[in-house]
């Protein structure tokens, strides 16, 4: 559904990342790991962004709701210059988002990049639920590290990785699998060969959000279909999540 909000944030808190606040009706946004699809002026195509945190502020579902995009191409580049007062379009709670039924007492979630952003919610989640989390966080060097002391401050148990070992641990996000203790679940969320290698890593079942360019963002284009047991899923509309055992990989 289209929804006007109004931008009352919008700042850069890591290298190319920004952290985008903005007010208006969340009431459609049900699970984490949904995602929004903004209208931009001079651009054709939507931008799709994940949900990294809602609050309804009313009871009405008037609420503020927080993107975290990366600067990596014309349309988020313009993002980036928007302003606190400026209105966008959005279409709101797009896509599955994750089941925290299926976690058991201690579900792992592990992110790369912006795909940190939507386990934010969903550590929230689970620590209300009564769960005990631990998150690995992902990145390439310490410049492009957010969110770890957010975490933190929830009462998630954080480790953070970069390849070149600049903060945290050195290496991927599998290799901080082994401290992280025993898990009875995992969610995941970044890039297709981080996902492939967490979903090799895992000892447990869970739950992958992909990453796909997106056209339309409901399910009409099919341009972003992913292979599964069952055939052909659209990534916008029957994901961006998907259980491990349905996933075949490319």
């Amino acid at each position: 559904m289209n929804k006007t909000f109004t931008i009352i944030k919008n700042e850069k808190i890591a290298r190319a990342t920004y952290e985008m606040k903005l007010l208006g009706d969340v009431s459609d946004i049900t699970r984490p790991g949904q995602f929004v699809a903004i209208k931009l002026d001079g651009y054709f195509l939507r931008r799709p962004i994940s949900v990294c945190d809602i609050y309804d502020c009313s009871g009405d579902g008037s609420g503020v709701l927080t993107l975290i995009y990366k600067n990596i191409g014309g349309g988020t580049e313009f993002m980036s210059t928007l302003r606190p007062g400026v209105e966008l379009d959005l279409l709101t709670g797009l896509g599955n988002g994750y089941d925290t039924k299926k976690s058991g007492p201690y579900p792992l979630l592990i992110g790369g990049g912006c795909g940190v952003s939507p386990l934010y919610l969903l550590a929230r989640r689970l620590i209300a639920e009564g769960k005990h989390v631990a998150v690995i966080l992902g990145f390439g060097t310490a410049e492009e590290v957010f969110y770890e002391d957010k975490f933190r401050e929830i009462g998630a148990f954080v480790t953070v990785t970069t390849a070149d070992g600049s903060h945290g641990t050195r290496g991927f996000v599998t290799d901080a699998l082994p401290a992280a203790g025993s898990y009875t679940y995992t969610y995941s969320c970044g890039p297709e060969p981080m996902l492939r290698a967490v979903y090799k890593a895992a000892a447990t079942s869970g739950e992958y959000s992909f990453e796909e360019r997106m056209a339309c963002g409901f399910g009409v284009c099919m341009g972003c279909s992913c292979r599964t047991v069952t055939g052909y899923k659209r990534i916008c509309k029957d994901g961006p999540v998907l259980e491990k055992e349905e996933i075949l990989w490319k």
